[in-house]
């Protein structure tokens, strides 16, 4: 049996709280972002998770993560079964190999965004909890497109649980869109705001902040805010690896398009789990504060520019602070003094030494709409292959950094 982990939050005004609490808590209540206090080091059992099913190499991702105190093996092995029965491909995960580079499908889930596969496991998880303690949930979200339809799907028809879901008017793509107004559940609540995905996330992050708001109406997230969406996210960094390395012999590298930085921190945290990856790749659109922060050292909000990658549309990448936690050395009190002066100056820099680690940790690259319509115009006309305008920025990005 693996120790319990415990988490915190990177602000540092909450520590010691269980699997559950932290899943529940979302947005900290100091304005943090749950961490684990420790993270699994897997080095030298990850090889035997290699000849896994999907849901099997889920179960023993998320098992490291949650006590079987808390959630008893058989119960979440059953959770991750019916979690990845949605999916219309056997692999869950398959990947691609499109001339040189292999291409994670990330597709095959209900809504046909990469966020079905944190989110269909998120809302069993929050079903499973709910019936046992006896209580209600809100789960509140914000959405730059497909956060909104896969959190729709994962929560519609759950038990004890409401779930309201802030999009920006104009901003997202018509099949988004529909995706998320035309399911008629009950427990479901889309509302259009006038404005950028960053004002829909400030309202959702304002109501966590209003602590007697949150108890009263239960609030949860379902953004990746919430860090049971990143921990179900390391399962395909492994599923991948096993399929381009059957011989477990290589390093690999990950080009992940970015917006909110979860994906690519679920990355980073397979990484530390000993996942023998080289490389991790930030790729950006026209709104790079990301790439500005890894080639410059300056995290600086600009006005968000509409693309044609309207999930990437983001001016401040709410992960980030969970890497800028392992980058100031878990200083909880550093942390929280730069997140306040972000939030009224709008500008964070590092320099020295701590831009070289930075550097290490992540390259990154910009994928300007040019960049973009050219890579799917190639892809399409030399190998057949339709990719997305998200895809087409990670692709992009791989290309630039050859």
């Amino acid at each position: 049996m693996a120790p319990s982990i415990t988490y915190r939050s990177t602000r540092g005004g909450a520590t010691g709280l269980s699997f559950e609490q932290a899943v529940f808590e979302g947005l900290a209540p100091d304005g943090g972002l749950m961490v684990p206090e420790t993270v699994p080091d897997v080095s030298k059992v990850y090889k035997s998770w290699s000849k896994l099913k999907f849901h099997e190499l889920a179960f023993e991702v998320a098992s490291l993560y949650c006590s079987t105190d808390e959630v008893p093996a058989e119960d979440l092995r059953g959770l991750m079964q019916r979690s990845y029965k949605t999916f219309d491909h056997d692999e869950v995960v398959p990947s691609i190999k499109v001339n040189d580079l292999w291409v994670m499908e990330l597709f095959h889930g209900p809504t046909f965004a990469f966020k079905d596969v944190a989110l269909q496991a998120l809302g069993n998880l929050y079903e499973y909890f709910l019936k046992r303690n006896g209580k209600r949930l809100t789960v509140l979200g914000a959405t730059s497109g497909d956060t909104g339809g896969a959190a729709i799907y994962g929560m519609r028809g759950k038990e004890n649980v409401d779930c309201f879901i802030l999009f920006p008017e104009g901003r997202v793509s018509h099949i988004q869109q529909q995706q998320m107004t035309s399911v008629l559940d009950d427990n479901v609540h889309c509302v259009a705001i006038k404005g950028t995905f960053d004002d829909c996330q400030d309202i959702v992050k304002e109501l966590f902040a209003d602590l007697d708001f949150k108890k009263q109406y239960g609030l949860g997230a379902v953004n990746s805010i919430n860090w049971a969406r990143i921990m179900f996210q390391i399962t395909y960094y492994f599923s991948t690896y096993f399929k381009l390395f059957p011989g477990l012999d290589g390093e690999i590298s990950f080009s992940v398009p970015t917006g909110n930085f979860g994906d690519i921190l679920a990355g980073y945290y397979a990484k530390r789990m000993g996942l023998p990856i080289k490389n991790l790749i930030v790729a950006t659109n026209s709104n790079d504060i990301l790439h500005r922060f890894f080639t410059q050292g300056k995290y600086d909000k600009y006005p968000v520019k509409q693309t044609m990658s309207p999930s990437m549309d983001i001016g401040i990448s709410s992960n980030f602070e969970r890497y800028l936690y392992d980058l100031f050395d878990h200083d909880a009190t550093r942390l929280s003094k730069a997140m306040q002066d972000f939030k009224t100056t709008g500008k964070l820099h590092v320099e020295g030494e701590e831009l070289k680690r930075a550097q290490k940790d992540f390259v990154s690259a910009c994928a300007t709409e040019k960049h973009q319509a050219d890579t799917i115009r190639q892809y399409q006309d030399k190998f057949n292959y339709t990719l997305c305008p998200h895809t087409a920025c990670g692709t992009s990005a791989a290309e630039q950094l050859r």
